[in-house]
């Protein structure tokens, strides 16, 4: 497995690749669930996040299970915990698992998750998140995940930014807060995965 441990403040955050394989079955799997209106209805999970986008849908146990999703995220969050602490942890439970489908303008207000180790993985993008609107910006934060810690401190920042790439999984601390920035000039979709 592909892991990497970086600490831009406060906590570690640790890196990993989801396979291809795994990355094919989530896509299919929210394919098939936009098609049935019935399912789409039965697994909305947007009433209970954060998230000002056109849907999350919660992944059904069985799926996560059959699908492999459950056992690589078991699988990250025992080699993160041995990398940090030396430790071997005795069981991972998996309370939740959604799917968040953003496109144009849409976005996650800062906020955090229950549990203790939270993540999120990329599924799909678009080909441009768009510019902003000042020309001139350094930054474009345009569909990035910003993960914040406390308050701004002599040589740190309290926010990292993450551009998303396709596969690309980052578990943290689910107490820290984060954000997703909205995107614009394109009405491709931006979907991923969290737990």
């Amino acid at each position: 497995m592909e892991l990497k441990l970086f600490k831009p403040f406060g906590p570690s955050i640790l890196q990993a690749k989801i396979p291809n394989e795994i990355v094919c079955k989530l896509n299919d799997y929210t394919d098939q669930i936009i098609e049935d209106n019935k399912k789409k209805k039965l697994l909305n999970h947007g009433k209970k996040l954060a998230g000002d986008v056109s849907q999350e849908f919660k992944l059904e146990q069985d799926f996560a299970i059959n699908s492999g999703w459950a056992n690589f995220l078991a699988s990250c969050v025992q080699e993160w915990i041995k990398m940090v602490t030396g430790r071997k942890i005795q069981k991972f439970e998996m309370l939740n698992s959604w799917i968040v489908r953003q496109f144009k303008n849409e976005y996650n207000p800062i906020h955090y998750h229950t549990g203790d180790i939270s993540g999120v993985g990329y599924l799909k993008l678009p080909s441009n998140m768009g510019e902003t609107l000042q020309k001139d910006k350094k930054i474009n934060h345009n569909g990035k995940l910003i993960l914040i810690d406390g308050s701004k401190k002599l040589f740190c920042s309290p926010t990292y930014a993450i551009t998303p790439k396709v596969g690309d999984f980052y578990l943290f601390p689910s107490y820290l807060m984060h954000t997703v920035y909205p995107f614009s000039n394109t009405d491709e979709e931006r979907r991923s995965v969290s737990f």
